[in-house]
């Protein structure tokens, strides 16, 4: 009997089948948007596929191209505008299917050192964009969530490690904005620690008056325990951009650690035309930017920079018999060179998830990258122009980045939903209804190159009926 590990001419057929279903599906523009369906739908489209004896790779495949794949949606079709889409090149995710043919196991130099090489190529280009200096290095992780829990970890860890152990059992307290992602919560409530929020301005922004006043009105119990201060460029429902010279600044007065969340917003620092919105952010002492964001690589990749790369270890390393083999002594003086990925955040096995990302830019090249974030940009003041033209819209706030936010005048948050759901049932676009203030509103966030002035104006004229 023929294994399962054993290539015949079955898997040989199947897998000719898999990459003609991949090709097509990379190279055809747009993308179906795809639509959710219900869970007894989908099961009585599907059945039971998990059982004894299997029910073939051929059968497996046809239900996830007629079925399953149709019933999700698309996150780099032109008019998914929703959350943050994504929009992967075509080499990307072509050597997204090679990292996984590959198998290598890339937390370790020992094990994947041609792979870690490569990204931490990749991870150089992110970290001269923020002009951080050669001390810098980092690691891919799995998103924007892990990136800021590993950061912030880190930064507890140099904390107490400056404190000589004065504060080794103390819960310690993080400051952000009130626009902060819910992540920077999520890593607080993970890491048993404390967030204080500053208020944010009328656009949702960290901005210096605000964390001066914060900061007077603190007890010294709390300034003794602060141990960081994140900083947001480009937050996700607005996309505005703190004040990063200001959280610089006062994380320097009070010698605490200073994390930028660049989760979506930091991609902008390939463009030139916006460039000085991010200036302070070479002063953090870590940053994160999602490549699978807006930086066109596909799911799942966040990559993670520290201002001193021995940062990492020093807070996450683990320690085993049979992890011994893979740690040696590291000068302090020295680069990056041959450090181990696992020991960067708080994970231990990984994929190679920054490849994709790698050989995209090794393929298009640097400016490929600032010319498409370009791109970008310009659709989304041509958005901005289309919507002061409709007398029906209004345009809330002006963009910062990539995102646009604007109400329907005279609908309520029912209306706006019947919209969006007609919109998605008929493959038209994927826009959910946001909220700015209290109030039911739209929002877009174009990410996506593919996307088009007349993509926006088709749905900019869909909301034209008083009726949705």
């Amino acid at each position: 009997m023929i294994g399962m590990h054993t290539p015949d001419a079955e898997m040989a057929r199947l897998a000719s089948k898999a990459l003609l279903y991949s090709i097509d599906r990379i190279r055809v523009d747009p993308p179906p948007l795809g639509a959710p369906r219900p869970y007894e739908e989908l099961l009585e489209l599907v059945g039971q596929t998990i059982t004894p004896e299997g029910i073939t790779g051929a059968e497996a495949l046809r239900l996830f191209i007629e079925v399953l794949a149709p019933s999700s949606i698309a996150v780099d079709h032109p008019k998914f505008l929703s959350f943050v889409p994504g929009a992967p090149t075509e080499a990307s995710i072509i050597f997204d299917m090679v990292v996984s043919a590959a198998s290598i196991y890339a937390g370790s130099w020992l094990e994947g050192a041609g792979a870690v090489f490569a990204e931490n190529q990749a991870l150089r280009w992110i970290a001269d964009l923020a002009e951080f200096p050669e001390s810098a290095g980092g690691v891919f992780v799995s998103g924007g969530t892990a990136g800021n829990m590993s950061a912030l970890i880190a930064g507890r860890y140099w904390w107490r490690e400056r404190n000589q152990g004065h504060h080794d059992y103390t819960r310690g307290l993080i400051m952000a904005s009130q626009g902060a992602h819910s992540s920077v919560t999520q890593a607080a409530r993970a890491m048993d620690t404390d967030v204080l929020l500053v208020p944010a301005d009328d656009r949702g922004r960290l901005i210096r008056s605000a964390l001066r006043s914060t900061v007077d009105s603190m007890s010294q119990e709390d300034r003794d325990r602060l141990f960081a201060i994140v900083a947001t460029c480009g937050t996700t429902n607005l996309g505005v951009i703190d004040d990063l010279s200001a959280s610089a600044d006062v994380a320097q007065e009070l010698n605490v650690w200073f994390h930028v969340d660049g989760a979506y917003g930091a991609a902008g620092l390939c463009a030139p035309s916006i460039r000085d919105k991010y200036i302070g952010i070479e002063r953090a002492d870590s940053f994160i930017v999602d490549p699978h964001k807006w930086l066109f690589g596909p799911y799942d990749s966040c990559a993670l920079i520290y201002r001193n790369v021995h940062d990492g270890p020093r807070a996450h390393t683990q320690h085993a018999e049979y992890l011994d083999v893979l740690h040696s002594e590291q000068d302090e003086n020295e680069p990056w060179l041959e450090m181990n990925p696992a020991d960067m955040a708080h994970h231990l096995s990984r994929r190679a998830r920054g490849l994709p990302l790698w050989f995209s830019l090794a393929t298009h090249g640097t400016q490929a990258y600032t010319d498409a974030m370009e791109r970008t940009l310009k659709v989304t003041q041509q958005g901005a122009d289309e919507i002061r033209a409709r007398p029906y819209l209004e345009l809330l706030l002006e963009p910062d980045l990539s995102i646009l936010v604007f109400r329907r005048l005279g609908w309520k948050a029912a209306d706006y939903q019947r919209w969006s759901d007609q919109q998605l049932s008929s493959g038209e676009s994927f826009v959910v209804p946001s909220s700015w203030n209290g109030e039911t509103v739209l929002r877009f966030c174009i990410v996506n190159p593919r996307t088009r002035r007349q993509h926006l104006v088709e749905i900019l004229d869909s909301l034209a009926t008083d009726n949705p």
